[in-house]
């Protein structure tokens, strides 16, 4: 068994290193005014493509994958009852919700999740 992990991690440092090295030897595509603007049909463009990105936008995006996370962490739970100790793994679930209950209720009164300002 540990003959297997060692050749894995060797496996994924050596692969890591050559991908890294090769990066270094591609070439970099140079960029100018024709590859950067916006194409429209053919025509020049009426507007500037390059809008403006709300920050709720990334906001509620973050508050997605830490959720996200908690419904993962959490999947396992029904299985928990199997281990040595059910009532320790009980807690340490309730404590992951109790956690992310209070960080919602902060950004809620912190005004991170209203859209009309």
């Amino acid at each position: 068994m540990t003959n297997l992990i060692t050749i894995c991690i060797s496996i994924a440092l050596v692969l890591s290193m050559v991908l890294a090295i090769v990066s270094f030897w591609l070439p970099q595509m140079t960029p100018d005014y024709e590859k950067l603007s916006p194409y429209e049909c053919g025509f020049d463009p009426l507007g500037s493509a390059r809008l403006p990105f709300s920050l709720r936008f990334f906001l509620v995006a973050i508050l997605f994958l830490l959720f996200d996370l908690e419904i993962a962490l959490l999947l396992p739970l029904p299985w928990g009852d199997q281990l040595t100790s059910p009532l320790t793994t009980f807690f340490w679930a309730a404590t992951v919700l109790v956690l992310l209950t209070i960080g919602l209720i902060y950004e809620w009164l912190q005004g991170g999740l209203e859209w009309a300002e």
